[in-house]
């Protein structure tokens, strides 16, 4: 599925991927959140005008809060427009939160979020538990993706 493809049947529409993540890390479990927006910031991610890569969120206060979500100033706002890097409060439930708390207490364990995608006309944030990846491991990572090309790659001329 394409980034821009909307799912006919699903009804998601997702607007970006963080590929960056998925490299740095491997993905132990992932967490559909809402996040709380203000003003004119849905409009700017309808827009696509945002950046997730260098991002994470963080259990405080029983609340889960993203740290480092650009999200830039609608262009056609006005002088009450939103403060890009503010932090923002992702929506989970209660029992949730804390069974995040305790993985992230582990060591090691961060949260990334994966995906920001429309779902229904409502922005939600697909959040990893995610352990960093050594570099070894990351060496790997591009090796079996060369080999899953140079596979296709065969398939593809075979099938000429």
């Amino acid at each position: 599925m394409s980034e821009t493809e909307i799912s006919g049947k699903s009804g998601i529409k997702v607007l970006a991927d963080n590929r960056k993540a998925r490299f740095n890390y491997t993905v132990e479990d992932t967490l559909e959140c809402g996040i709380e927006l203000q003003g004119t910031e849905v409009k700017s991610i309808r827009g696509g005008k945002f950046s997730f890569t260098d991002s994470y969120a963080r259990v405080m206060n029983g609340e889960l809060i993203l740290f480092g979500f650009h999200i830039a100033a609608y262009e056609f706002g006005n002088i009450h427009n939103h403060d890009p890097l503010r932090e923002r409060r992702l929506l989970a439930h209660k029992q949730e939160i804390k069974r995040l708390q305790r993985r992230v207490d582990e060591r090691g364990y961060t949260l990334v979020p994966l995906k920001v995608y429309l779902k229904g006309g409502i922005v939600k944030v697909l959040i990893g538990i995610c352990k960093g990846k050594q570099t070894h491991d990351k060496r790997n990572s591009i090796k079996d993706r060369d080999l899953k090309r140079d596979a296709q790659r065969e398939m593809r001329d075979r099938m000429r």
